[in-house]
């Protein structure tokens, strides 16, 4: 049994919910962009992937010139992190800035450390969903301070939850991925290699175990188990209650929040689903 470690989980409105988290998304672009402008590309993009960090309560880019940069969430704020133990440097707060007055705050960073703040405004290789902030309109978190408080308690739950059954899976032998956010879909995850592929880790079998604070699919935030080639849906095996297999646009073992709100254990119920799912997932693998 893991140590209980989880923060508290209050449930908000979910209209608040997805407007904090649409928002935060769009701030994590901005890393994305130093990212690709500044740390030496991977073919696989895990240059521009991003960490979370507990204590700061965001997210952090790798390392670049010395530093890193971050997005924390509450209150939604860009940082620079230095030294030692990542203290925040310069800060700027999101809350009536335009992207435009972001693009300022990099360039006059970047400038600072001797990079060219042009390359800051290379597109990114994909395309998120639309936002009034694409079109000019400030970011506006006046209202969402309890959203954004409870979308850093998921990050910081699932960021526990996903590393001990990353260790569970090294402990059995198979190489696993750290625990990181993708910038493109805003989603914490560990990828457990089932059989390396060659070349790049996609083009082997593998399990991805994650978190996403709520997308397309689901207006909420769900914990997810990913087995990768997806099999057909006639192969995949029974999952225990509460996970239940999604198969329309990806195919994962799901665990959605309110589930997990209505659980009086949160954490036992969500690391018991986690090893559940991925040992599922690892039959309709093999």
């Amino acid at each position: 049994m893991s140590a209980l470690d989880w923060r508290p989980l209050a449930g908000v409105d979910l209209a608040r919910l997805q407007e904090a988290r649409l928002q935060a998304h769009y701030a994590v672009q901005w890393l994305a962009r130093a990212a690709q402008a500044f740390i030496a590309p991977k073919p696989d993009d895990s240059h521009m992937s991003l960490s979370w960090e507990d204590a700061y309560g965001g997210f952090a880019t790798h390392k670049l010139q010395g530093m890193r940069l971050g997005v924390k969430l509450l209150p939604l704020s860009l940082a620079t992190l230095e030294g030692k133990n990542s203290e925040p440097g310069r800060v700027l707060v999101l809350d009536g800035q335009k992207d435009a007055d972001v693009r300022n705050w990099f360039g006059e960073t970047a400038h600072s450390v001797g990079l060219d703040a042009r390359s800051l405004d290379k597109p990114l290789p994909y395309k998120i969903f639309s936002h009034r902030i694409a079109t000019g309109s400030p970011y506006n978190t006046s209202n969402l301070d309890d959203s954004l408080r409870e979308i850093s308690a998921w990050f910081s739950n699932a960021d526990k939850s996903i590393a001990r059954i990353a260790d569970a899976m090294r402990q059995n032998k198979f190489e696993v991925t750290m625990v990181r956010c993708s910038p493109q879909h805003f989603d914490l995850n560990a990828q457990i290699v089932v059989q390396a592929g060659k070349g790049t880790l996609e083009s082997g079998r593998m399990i991805v175990a994650g978190l996403s604070p709520g997308d397309i699919h689901y207006n909420e935030p769900y914990f997810y188990v990913m087995p990768s080639p997806a099999p057909p849906p006639g192969k995949l095996p029974p999952l225990p209650e509460p996970g239940r297999w999604h198969i329309k646009g990806f195919t994962a073992a799901i665990l959605p929040a309110q589930r997990i709100l209505s659980s009086q254990a949160r954490q036992t119920f969500v690391e018991k689903f986690l090893v559940e799912a991925v040992g599922s997932s690892l039959k309709a693998l093999v």
